[in-house]
């Protein structure tokens, strides 16, 4: 089972994917937790009750190994298609937001439209920085 579409913050991919894109400093939504999370932080973040994968991304940056944030976000579109997946960073804009864009190009949207797109669908906020735009408009599937 995946998410309820209506549910603050999940996102409806191209392919009917559903995700769940969310800020750690605010607490956690009403509803079923999530059963696979990526979070994306400066520090590896504290332990939860469901399976969790974190890829360090200092805040207003870039993930610090980009293979491994790759990887990371195929593994969480792969899951998507049967679990509910979360992306986290702090904040729930930029870091989550350019991770949410760049699964978007996974799902099909070409890569030049992904921040459009996530703004659109996700939150105006999302993708904070210049280099953050420049990333997710250059990610390959």
């Amino acid at each position: 089972m995946t998410w309820n579409p209506d549910a603050p913050g999940v996102l409806r991919l191209p392919s009917g994917r559903l995700v769940r894109g969310r800020g750690l400093a605010r607490p956690l939504p009403d509803g079923p937790e999530p059963q696979f999370a990526l979070y994306l932080l400066g520090k590896e973040p504290p332990a939860v009750a469901w399976e969790s994968t974190w890829v360090r991304w200092p805040d207003f940056r870039l993930p610090a190994d980009k293979a491994a944030f790759k990887a990371a976000l195929q593994d969480a579109w792969k899951r998507a298609a049967t679990e509910r997946v979360e992306l986290a960073c702090h904040g729930g804009h930029g870091r989550t937001g350019t991770a949410l864009a760049c699964m978007a190009v996974l799902d099909g949207v070409p890569a030049e439209e992904a921040v459009a797109y996530i703004r659109s669908a996700y939150s105006p906020k999302a993708v904070e920085t210049p280099w953050q735009r420049r990333f997710a408009s250059r990610f390959e599937s």
